[in-house]
């Protein structure tokens, strides 16, 4: 059973009558008291049926599906329902109470900024989002006064709600509206690009065959072709990762897209020496995804570990069943793990490994990672990087149902 965290000397200015038993059928009672961004008092007065008492408002509040925090005229947090614990990342328990907010609230100075601020404004914030540094949650929240009897304002109070699921939402069709103004460009560049590499190999390959005497000429006509072969490669890479993905979404086994991939994987680098563990239980339940797609992901970080590691060194690709927790709402998902023991990824390249056109390599496109993480929001999944100087492990979280959204 979940409560509302409120101190037990109702330092909001509710009137004790407020939380006795009432044997009238209908009464009219002063409770809270709020106002709005618009500085119009709300009602000041609630209608209560006969027979409700004050666990009737402990157990309301406790089942807001919005968070709410509420602070005393010096600062002492005075209620705050589980659904703001839970968004706060802060214990299920009273211990919050009556505590300073900024003390309580130490990992969250944005918030104390904000809720204490409250004070000095007539014109109160409606409808703001606001990022929670410590864990990067996005919140939507609105603040109003409240005021006793006498209308003379004795706390405040924070009504908010994750937003992290629609802030993701929002950004993946910012980014494909991005991407498919990049694709029409893409389209024309390619077109005027490939046409003259084309050229530049056929011509270097007719004059090689001529300059068959020379071992040095023949040497740099080779150069040349490789070269024209990987800036077609590259122009193809970027008009392949600009069209929209097309998931084609079937039960799909991940022992199998993982077995797909190391195979692949082995034909596109060398693996040299590199030992590869698959510790993924044949029992891990089947989801719904794009299995060549998937495939594409593994390969692409085992290839991106074997070039880390050059050829020593050891990779483990393993999964686990995982509940995958949005805005309180738990999905069932499959964890996958792809971690390797080499160098690991500098400090400063960390943030933007997955970025498009991003390499630390001096003949990589800064393709592979990008994919990887388009495919995986195509799939409505998650992703994460941990590294070190022992090695990097990516983390890839994808649900077992998937949503509508990725199965168009």
């Amino acid at each position: 059973m979940t409560f509302a965290r409120l101190l037990p000397l109702m330092p909001l200015g509710v009137p004790r009558d407020l939380v006795s038993h009432y044997s009238e059928p209908l009464v009219t009672t002063p409770v809270l008291r709020l106002v709005s961004d618009t500085g119009v008092a709300a009602v000041r007065h609630t209608r209560l049926a006969g027979g409700i008492d004050g666990a009737f408002y402990r157990h309301m509040v406790a089942g807001m599906r919005n968070g709410v925090l509420a602070i005393t005229r010096d600062g002492a947090v005075a209620l705050i329902n589980d659904e703001a614990l839970r968004i706060f990342g802060l214990a299920q328990n009273d211990a919050w109470l009556g505590q300073p907010l900024a003390k309580a609230f130490a990992q969250h100075p944005d918030v104390v900024r904000v809720l204490t601020s409250a004070f000095a404004l007539d014109l109160l914030p409606n409808r703001v989002e606001m990022r929670l540094k410590p864990t990067g949650t996005v919140i939507g929240y609105t603040l109003g006064h409240v005021r006793d009897d006498r209308g003379q304002v004795i706390g405040a109070a924070m009504y908010f709600k994750d937003l992290t699921r629609v802030e993701q939402l929002v950004e993946r069709e910012r980014l494909r509206d991005r991407l498919v103004a990049v694709g029409e460009l893409a389209a024309v560049f390619a077109h005027e690009v490939k046409n003259p590499l084309a050229g530049i190999e056929v011509a270097a390959g007719l004059l090689r065959r001529r300059v068959s005497s020379s071992p040095e000429a023949q040497q740099l006509l080779s150069d040349i072709m490789a070269d024209a072969k990987m800036a077609n490669g590259i122009v193809q890479e970027v008009l392949d990762f600009v069209r929209p993905i097309q998931l084609q979404v079937e039960t799909t086994a991940l022992v199998e897209a993982v077995g797909a991939a190391i195979q692949q994987a082995d034909t596109m680098d060398r693996r040299g020496q590199v030992k590869v563990d698959v510790d993924v239980p044949p029992t891990l339940p089947r989801i719904q995804a794009d299995r060549h797609r998937l495939t594409q992901v593994f390969t692409n970080l085992l290839v991106n570990a074997y070039e880390a590691m050059q050829g020593q060194g050891h990779v483990i690709v393993r999964a686990v069943p995982t509940r995958i927790d949005e805005s309180g709402i738990g999905r069932e998902g499959v964890l996958i793990e792809v971690a390797d023991d080499g160098p690991g990824i500098p400090a400063d390249a960390k943030d933007k490994v997955f970025d498009l056109f991003f390499t630390t390599k001096a003949k990589g496109s800064g393709l592979g990672l990008a994919v990887v993480r388009r495919i995986v929001d195509a799939h409505d999944g998650r992703l994460d990087l941990r590294t070190s100087r022992n090695g990097t492990t990516i983390r890839i979280m994808l649900p077992v149902a998937g949503s509508d959204d990725a199965q168009r």
